[in-house]
Order: C-alpha cells, then structure tokens, then sequence
C-alpha cells in the first residue's frame, strides 16, 4: 500500500499573487513549442532546458536520444523535461550528492518554478522519494494540477515571478539561491575557499606604475642597506705629542 501525499499549507509566494506586470529585461522568457517559428528557436528552447535544470551541461551531459525526438515531434516539452530529470546526470549531480530533503526543494525548484512552501512540503515529498524513488516523484511533480496548470505539455519550467514591482531586487536566481552541491560536499570536492587575508593589498593604476631604470624600485633596496660607518675618535688635545706627530722637514 502505498503511502498518499501529506498535506501542506501554501504560503503567499509571489507567483500566488495576482500582479500587473510590465514586461522587461528581468522578465523571464518562456519557451514553448506553441510559438516556435524556426528550427533555431528549438535549440534555443533545449538550450534553455538545460539551463533550467542543469544550470550547465557539457557535451558529456546532453542527451542526444531526447533531443532528436524532441525535433521529430516524437515526445513533448513535459516528456523532455522527464527524460532530463531522470537522466544520469540529474542523478549524480543532485540526487547522490544531497539528502532527500535538499533533492526535493532543488527539484520543486526547478520543475515547479518556485520554492518549497517550508518544512512539510519537504517531508511530504520526502517520503515519496523514499516509497516510490525518483521516477515516481517525477512522474507526481510532472502530473500535479500546479504542473500542469502553470506550464502544460508544451511550455518549458521557469522561475515564475522572479520581479518584484515594489523592490528594487527580486528574488535571486535558483542556482544561486540553491547550488548543486551542499557546503559538505564542496569542502569534500575541494571547491576554492574563502580566506581572509589581514593585510590590505592596494591597487595602482598600470600607468602610475615605476617603470624600468627608476629610482623607486631601488628605494626599498636602499633602505635595506642600512650602512655603519665608523665613529669619529675623541682624543684629548693634552695627550697629543705635537712634536712626534707633527712632521717636519730636515736639513
């Protein structure tokens, strides 16, 4: 018997609210083979399925069966999407390398277009990874009301209501809101750390920069030496012999 989906609370996210928006640079770009008028405007819509959950992908990481049934008109948006989610670089790159909990938030992410609703959305979804593993909780995801009403089989997921009319900022892209790795398995990977250093390091311009043959990079050379010279005696006029000391000339 398999366990049903817990229920959770959604809280007032901004996709949830009902907004006048005036379209802009910030303004997501929505994919969808509804409009597409080119074969170019494909590669740019698997492009962008990559990026949205990828973030990146390498040659290594494409999936070229996907891609070709996706131009044919074999398989829709929704059905590439899957096969990427299920793919086994999704699965290395955010299922083996994150704990349950983190794997759902970075996937309702990703898929949904916004975050986890807190705790219990989390937990809900976190048992149906572990009763039905990650095809069935990509197959739930993809055949949820919220799936289908936001994007349907023909639009790509994106981050829904990124701009925020009344601030100055919106809400921070996904992949930098959410990395693929965990501060664990960064410091385990060997990711660059951040060391603070205690001097301040000054920057000058290449123009003001001593070129060669000038004094002032022989200036720290120069104090360096910190020359002794010897000090002057101090004999007493009383002790001086002025006959035997001073010459003269014989005859």
């Amino acid at each position: 018997m398999t366990i049903p989906l817990l229920e959770y609370s959604p809280v007032s996210q901004n996709q949830r609210v009902a907004s006048y928006e005036v379209p802009g640079e910030e303004q997501p770009r929505i994919f969808s083979t509804d409009n597409l008028l080119s074969s170019t405007d494909l590669d740019a819509l698997i492009e962008a399925a990559y990026r949205q959950l990828f973030f990146h992908a390498f040659a290594v990481d494409r999936e070229s069966a996907l891609e070709s049934q996706l131009r044919n008109g074999n398989i829709s948006v929704r059905d590439f999407v899957r096969g990427l989610l299920l793919s086994d670089t999704y699965r290395r790159s955010f299922y083996e390398l994150n704990n349950n909990y983190r794997f759902v938030e970075q996937t309702v992410q990703r898929v949904l277009g916004r975050d986890v609703y807190g705790d219990k959305e989390k937990i809900a979804w976190s048992i149906v990874v572990a009763t039905k593993g990650i095809v069935g909780f990509v197959d739930e995801l993809l055949n949820s009301e919220e799936y289908l009403s936001a994007f349907g089989y023909d639009t790509l997921p994106y981050q829904r209501r990124r701009v925020l009319p009344s601030r100055t900022e919106g809400e921070r892209p996904f992949n930098i809101k959410s990395p693929r790795y965990d501060a664990y398995h960064r410091a385990k990977l060997g990711f660059p750390q951040i060391i603070w250093q205690t001097t301040v390091r000054s920057y000058v311009p290449q123009d003001k920069k001593p070129k060669a043959g000038s004094p002032a990079l022989f200036l720290d050379m120069a104090r360096g030496i910190n020359p002794k010279g010897n000090p002057p005696q101090q004999i007493s006029s009383s002790n001086i012999d002025i006959e035997k000391a001073v010459p003269y000339r014989r005859r």
